[in-house]
């Protein structure tokens, strides 16, 4: 090998550590016996040769082939001309997922300053996401997802300009997601699955994505009143099992670009919006295991594009003829006269002998209370009214 060429390598690599954050691994570990054809290669080299050294396991030997110069033959690295010198060729994507393999991040991975891509879903990676990342300026896709990170979130995500699609779900990522998160120019975001606890930031509304996933975790919220903001963008909202409280938005149905709608196994109380009818490209629907109650509008259920409404297990009292007309619906467990499978005479009535307020969870203003000489406000406009559910004959409400 040519004296000078292992010269400016060990000179490239001393470099490297001095500017790097310490690690347990050492100049000792990595062997720079060979040329390789620029900087940014050889910093790539330097960066993968690390993180193998932090892999605990890979049963299927995904990393067995990174070793020698040419990083662009290593399985799931893939390189392209750098976009500010179409003559020097760069590691621009990292693609290993379903690989089932465990270990951490190292900090080196920064050396990946032209990375586009950085995909690695369903492994058994741990740790955190290092801070280093920061340095991946290029980078417009991260998904860590399924993999078994935890501590905070990964706050260097809000370090990189170039991102649009941000996947870390089914992790262990806990604490407040930052508010900062929405004013990312991102097409996609997917957070669910983890152990946020944090309640909707007021600022949701300011995010462009299409898809927002926030599913499966604990923000104890109200839904923030600028999420109808999104309505230019999204096209996909899943807020399933959140913990999410008070009522829907009045004026939800300005997201009409919505395709998909899912808020169900949440704490939502009250009626269902008159504005999501005009919903008019919604597909699915799901508000199932809920406390949502009062009539169904016909409207939703005409809606030109809906094909499945899952509504089951809560405290509906009517629904429109047009709903048991679509393709997939789901009424079970409601309080809906001659339906099978709905709740008993004496549950019904005793959920609507308390009137829902909207604002008893702090998400809007509390309703005044009732004088003693009027009666009970309830959810109005169904042809039975619900305070009349003890009159009811039992053939009337079939319960399982």
């Amino acid at each position: 090998m040519n004296k000078n060429n292992h010269s400016l390598n060990l000179a490239l690599l001393s470099i490297i550590f001095l500017l790097s954050k310490p690690s347990h691994q050492s100049l000792a570990d990595i062997d720079v016996g060979f040329i390789i054809p620029n900087p940014r290669l050889f910093k790539a080299y330097i960066a993968l040769q690390f993180w193998k050294l932090s892999i605990t396991s890979d049963p299927n030997g995904f990393t067995s082939n990174w070793c020698g110069p040419n990083v662009c033959n290593y399985t799931g690295v893939y390189c392209a001309p750098a976009p500010d010198d179409p003559d020097c060729l760069t590691v621009a994507g990292i693609d290993l997922n379903h690989a089932n393999i465990a270990g951490t991040l190292p900090e080196k991975l920064g050396l990946l300053q032209d990375l586009a891509l950085f995909h690695i879903n369903s492994n058994r990676f741990c740790g955190t996401i290092p801070d280093s990342f920061r340095k991946m300026q290029l980078l417009f896709e991260l998904d860590v997802s399924n993999n078994q990170f935890s501590g905070c979130f990964p706050s260097v995500v809000l370090c990189l300009p170039s991102l649009k699609f941000l996947d870390i779900r089914f992790n262990q990522f806990e604490g407040e997601i930052p508010s900062a998160v929405f004013d990312l120019k991102l097409d996609a975001l997917f957070l669910n699955s983890n152990k946020f606890t944090s309640s909707l930031p007021n600022n949701i509304g300011n995010s462009p994505v299409s898809v927002l996933v926030l599913a499966n975790n604990n923000f104890d919220s109200c839904l923030p009143p600028s999420l109808t903001k999104m309505a230019g963008t999204l096209n996909e909202i899943i807020l399933a099992n959140a913990k999410l409280k008070g009522c829907l938005l009045k004026d939800i149905g300005l997201l009409n670009q919505v395709t998909v709608f899912d808020v169900s196994f949440n704490n939502l109380v009250g009626s269902l919006p008159e504005s999501m009818g005009n919903m008019k490209s919604l597909e699915q629907l799901n508000v199932a295991h809920n406390n949502l109650s009062g009539a169904i509008p016909n409207s939703i259920c005409c809606l030109p594009k809906l094909e499945n409404f899952t509504y089951s297990y809560n405290f509906f009292c009517t629904e429109p003829l047009a709903c048991l007309k679509l393709k997939v619906k789901d009424d079970r467990q409601n309080c809906i006269p001659n339906r099978p499978f709905q709740r008993s005479p004496m549950e019904c009535k005793a959920f609507y002998s308390h009137p829902v307020d909207c604002g008893a969870c702090g998400c809007l203003p509390r309703r005044p209370a009732p004088s003693t000489a009027s009666a009970p406000t309830t959810l109005a406009a169904a042809p039975n009214h619900p305070e009349d559910w003890g009159a009811f004959s039992p053939g009337h409400l079939h319960h399982s």
